[in-house]
């Protein structure tokens, strides 16, 4: 490079930085699983009164991952292994980097890059604009815990039994937490600890700082859930069918809720907005409780279970069911505002952003919802 080629080129760099961090702070993006670091599964904004299908891609397999959405792109994972971006406006493919097993946990966007676990246990930074790859690291099981971030680290878990922080720029392993089980679910961050709700019953409170235990909590059941944070209130569901508040500070169960004829399990992650979490069940309903008490609110009865997170824009509660049905319902009440027909099973989570919903199908289909633009 020539000496006179060097402020183009670092000005070029710079360009590109400063927009991937606007990208990440755009309040109109969803750039992770659940939309933000707390996993709370909220929408900065509401989606227009009407939605309609604006694009649908179909791909060769499954589409259990949740989407995420930053800038101009819509980055989502199959079963085929195939980790896509797609273009947000028009659901173009952009680059489709292969891997060699399914990509079931959601991808992450920070700093340029997308990263992701696959079931072959290897976790893959990739750079966001091209499709190709940053760096990877090997656990020794499958990954379907999500990625999440704090600060300059990306952290998951695997089904080797550990929660994983490494170093965003070059995988570079900080610390690694083992637990009592495999680690299925999501990590939760705060801005100084990271959350874990595991197969090994617990709820574990991590320091970022160097990945050890600063409280723990009896879930009662193992767990697959990835924990909602609001303040210093927790919320997961277990595979015993409880749905439990925590207060993570103190290491203190607040409440929890049962129905005695229906111990069903969860894994669907509660969304936490308004002094009330939603979340579904394996029994095919969404449940509203009130956040400080466990009151139960309201129930929504779908025609399949309901591993689908649930996301909140506006008024209106976002969510998925096995019956093959992508649901509005009113957050106040509970009611069916309107539904749609994908035919496929929704496990994965919608994400929303610019008043548009992306969620993908079993049937590998991926749909982006939002207002006629005719």
């Amino acid at each position: 490079m020539s000496p006179t080629s060097r402020p183009s080129h670092f000005l070029f760099c710079a360009f590109l930085v400063l927009s991937a961090s606007a990208a990440e702070r755009a309040e109109d993006s969803w750039p992770q699983f659940r939309g933000n670091p707390a996993l709370s599964g909220v929408a900065s904004a509401a989606l227009p009164p009407e939605l309609k299908v604006l694009w649908k891609i179909e791909t060769a397999d499954a589409i259990e991952s949740s989407a995420a959405i930053a800038g101009d792109a819509v980055y989502v994972g199959s079963n085929d292994g195939i980790l896509h971006a797609f273009d947000f406006l028009s659901g173009k493919s952009v680059w489709a980097y292969k891997a060699d097993a399914a990509f079931k946990a959601s991808p992450g966007y920070r700093g340029g890059r997308v990263f992701a676990g696959d079931a072959s246990g290897i976790f893959h930074a990739v750079d966001a604009a091209t499709g190709k790859l940053v760096w990877k690291f090997q656990t020794e099981a499958e990954i379907l815990s999500s990625a999440n971030f704090a600060q300059e680290s990306v952290l998951f878990g695997s089904y080797d039994g550990f929660l994983y922080c490494l170093r965003a720029s070059d995988g570079r392993e900080l610390w690694k937490f083992k637990s009592e089980g495999n680690v299925h679910a999501t990590p939760s961050v705060t801005a100084e600890h990271a959350l874990i709700s595991g197969c090994d019953g617990k709820l574990r409170v991590l320091r970022l700082s160097d990945g050890q235990e600063a409280r723990c909590a009896e879930l009662g059941s193992p767990c697959g859930v990835s924990p909602g944070i609001a303040g210093s209130q927790a919320f997961a569901g277990t595979f015993a069918g409880h749905i439990l508040g925590f207060d993570w500070q103190h290491g203190k169960t607040l409440w929890e809720h049962q129905d005695p004829e229906r111990p069903f399990p969860f894994l669907s992650s509660p969304a936490v907005h308004s002094g009330r979490i939603v979340m579904g069940g394996r029994d095919k309903r969404v449940y509203a409780l009130e956040a400080d008490t466990g009151k139960l609110l309201w129930i929504f009865e779908a025609r399949g279970r309901v591993d689908s997170s649930p996301a909140i824009a506006g008024d209106d509660v976002l969510i998925g069911s096995h019956d093959g049905r992508l649901y509005r319902i009113d957050l106040e009440t509970g009611k069916e505002r309107w539904r749609f027909e994908a035919g496929g099973a929704i496990s994965a989570s919608p994400a929303v952003a610019r008043g548009r919903l992306v969620v993908g199908t079993e049937d590998g289909s991926l749909y982006c919802f939002g207002a006629d633009e005719k």
